[in-house]
């Protein structure tokens, strides 16, 4: 209570300390608060992930195997890569990563080439997530928190992120045959097909898409939490998507299209384990820990730039996210957009790419594909961990 004892006193208001008043002063003014944040970020991926479905039973995301109608190894990489990095950027990234790798599995039978093309489509994901601010939990909760700004973080971590994914994915592209084997299944009408036209689908993927690029801009104008952007986001395409098929609804011919289970369990698994992580490290938070922390560390590494390689090195074997909200919290409060911060979002993001079991998309693919952590650093990692590097030294340079 040492570190709230102004505030205690005030909720006390002259009344006698008892072991009963701190229950209630730690309920009602410390556990709320930490849920309350942790709720925000919950309820701003169940709004993203309720957007993806809608689009995704209007088929407004087919244009994507379209793209990828090719037999050109190298043109395929990089147009699976641009994608993912495009659409992560504006949705979550496993969220991202499970619905372009489903689209890998339908087209290419090899399993090896298809262990080559995840491990992109996870680089590209991961990247192009830490773009944004809601890109990916990490980002999300550093906009909540109010320790950086929409426009200014993009606009910082524009030239690293493209040179953690392009490096790599680079490399990659030199190892694969000139030409790849494709196979394009044609599934039988289900009953469950849309009917909406090209241009419905593209109104519908505009106001879902381009509406979440209108958050920041709602939060800078309400000042209100950012999922309640997302969800005024799912309420005008709810609304899109009951005209549009209208005649569908009213002959009870709309049915709803089987999403793949481990984008629905993944993303619910993902929310939990989100509240679980805030929740987690609030706790450590309020027994003062991180102070003592980040005294220690201030002493060993002095400077933002090191802190940025340790941060790097601890993500490649933690999770992103716990990294991330530990090295976060631990720092006192400081400036909005302060370098610290924008470097442990991308330090976070690049470790996690060395080795897949450190973020939750790697291991979506290492489930999906059945990996092994030690073929995906020996053909994937040391290249991630070059260009996260290269990365990580740019932005230190230009700021």
């Amino acid at each position: 209570m040492s570190q709230h004892h102004g505030d205690y006193a005030n909720f006390l208001d002259g009344a006698v300390a008892t072991s009963v008043a701190v229950k209630q002063y730690i309920a009602q003014n410390i556990f709320l608060k930490y849920v309350g944040e942790a709720a925000e970020i919950v309820l701003f991926l169940l709004a993203t992930m309720t957007i993806v479905e809608i689009l995704d039973n209007n088929r407004c995301f087919d244009f994507v195997s379209q793209l990828l109608k090719t037999r050109s190894s190298r043109r395929m990489l990089w147009t699976m890569g641009v994608v993912t990095f495009l659409i992560s950027a504006n949705l979550d990234n496993i969220t991202t990563t499970v619905m372009m790798l489903t689209i890998m599995h339908k087209v290419l039978p090899s399993r090896r080439l298809r262990m080559l093309y995840g491990s992109v489509i996870v680089l590209s994901a991961n990247t192009g997530g830490a773009l944004t601010v809601i890109g990916n939990p990490e980002g999300l909760v550093l906009w909540n928190m109010g320790k950086v700004t929409a426009t200014d973080f993009s606009l910082s971590l524009f030239v690293p992120c493209l040179l953690v994914w392009g490096i790599p994915t680079w490399l990659i592209g030199r190892t694969l045959p000139e030409r790849v084997e494709t196979e394009w299944v044609v599934m039988p009408y289900r009953g469950d097909d849309t009917n909406l036209t090209v241009w419905q689908r593209l109104i519908m993927l505009f106001v879902g898409i381009g509406g979440l690029w209108f958050i920041p801009t709602f939060h800078n104008i309400t000042k209100l939490s950012p999922f309640l952007g997302a969800l005024c986001v799912l309420s005008i395409l709810w609304v899109v998507n009951e005209v549009f098929n209208r005649r569908l609804f009213s002959a009870n011919m709309m049915a709803e299209r089987r999403l793949p289970h481990i984008l629905r369990y993944g993303v619910i698994q993902m929310m939990l384990y989100v509240l679980g992580i805030m929740l987690a490290v609030g706790v450590v938070k309020e027994t003062g820990a991180f102070v003592w922390l980040w005294e220690r560390l201030d002493v060993v590494t002095g400077s933002t730039s090191l802190c940025g390689f340790l941060v790097m090195a601890v993500s490649s074997v933690l999770d992103n996210f716990a990294t991330a909200m530990s090295f976060v919290v631990m720092k006192p409060e400081g400036v909005t957009n302060d370098i610290y911060y924008k470097v442990v979002a991308y330090a976070v993001m690049a470790g996690g790419n060395i080795l897949a079991t450190a973020s939750m998309s790697g291991m979506v693919l290492l489930k999906m594909e059945r990996m092994h952590g030690g073929w995906f650093f020996r053909h994937v990692g040391w290249k991630a961990l070059l260009g996260g590097l290269i990365g990580l030294l740019v932005l230190m340079i230009q700021m």
